[in-house]
């Protein structure tokens, strides 16, 4: 994966070794993440470590990127380490400063790592739990095992790529709020900004769309929220682009979304009009 690791000087190990037999989301995300952090990684699995292995041990060994044993350790918030979480904490910063590695291993790692310690539900788990033969299947473990790492890195290649896109994105739109009203933010190009304007003056972000004209999409009050600090008209939700017109005197607004938080026109002034608009009537 191009740009992924950040340049910090940590030794990355070039082998690896995990149990054999059946397989779980820890050990499988765990080496879905080396082969990230070092492509040529040779992993191997079986079911007692080499005396003579000189590389990472994971999942098995009693070691420290192991959690069977009885002293294993457990987050400040109490959710047990597994292997992928215990891995992340070594290497996680190769990805992401401090902050959003934090962040990665909350929203991420603990759910996968809660369900192998006791159990509990989790749908990605399950899904690698799928990749495992059948009871009466004749598959190899193994070579079921490095489907379920491919599949899981690619999940987090894309995740890695994407958090990436959101601090890129952060740049332009912490300009863009510097040059705007404090109500109405009008963006260049959309990029994600819910982190940096959920919680501002913010109320409305304008924004060019991929299928063209202009996006007015409302704030919500929080990113866990979704309810708008300055919501649509309810009238105008899911009207046909004449009614909305004729009910506006928006020449170019087309559409409202029946969910009320989100706006279209053809023409970036009726869409910065369309915010100022809902601005007004909610301010009377």
């Amino acid at each position: 994966m191009d740009n992924v690791l950040n340049e910090n000087k940590i030794d990355i190990p070039l082998k690896g070794f995990t149990h054999g037999g059946k397989f779980h989301s820890d050990d499988v995300f765990a080496t879905a993440f080396l082969k990230i952090i070092n492509p040529n990684i040779v992993i191997e699995r079986g079911f007692e470590v080499p005396e003579d292995f000189d590389g990472i041990v994971y999942d098995i060994g009693r070691g420290r990127f192991d959690h069977h044993q009885a002293d294993k350790e457990y987050r400040k918030n109490g959710c047990p380490y597994a292997a992928f979480g215990l891995i992340w904490r070594e290497y996680g910063s190769l990805i992401f400063d401090e902050e959003e590695a934090k962040r990665f291993d909350l929203s991420f790692v603990q759910p996968l790592d809660e369900s192998d310690n006791t159990g509990s539900d989790n749908t990605l788990a399950d899904i690698i739990d799928e990749f495992n033969p059948n009871w009466d299947s004749d598959e190899s473990y193994d070579d079921c095992f490095f489907r379920a790492v491919d599949f899981a890195k690619q999940i987090l290649e894309n995740h890695f790529k994407a958090v990436k896109g959101v601090l890129r994105a952060k740049v332009l739109v912490n300009k863009a709020m510097e040059d705007c009203d404090g109500s109405i933010l009008i963006l260049p190009e959309f990029a994600p900004w819910k982190n940096e304007v959920v919680g501002s003056t913010y109320k409305f972000v304008v924004y060019p769309s991929i299928r063209g004209g202009y996006s007015v999409q409302g704030v919500p009050i929080s990113i866990e929220n979704r309810t708008l600090v300055c919501p649509f008209p309810q009238e105008w939700c899911g009207r046909q682009p004449e009614e909305l017109v004729e009910m506006t005197g928006i020449k170019t607004l087309r559409f409202c979304h029946p969910n009320a938080f989100l706006a279209a026109a053809d023409d970036k002034e009726d869409a910065i009009k369309t915010a100022q608009l809902v601005l007004d009537k909610n301010n009377r």
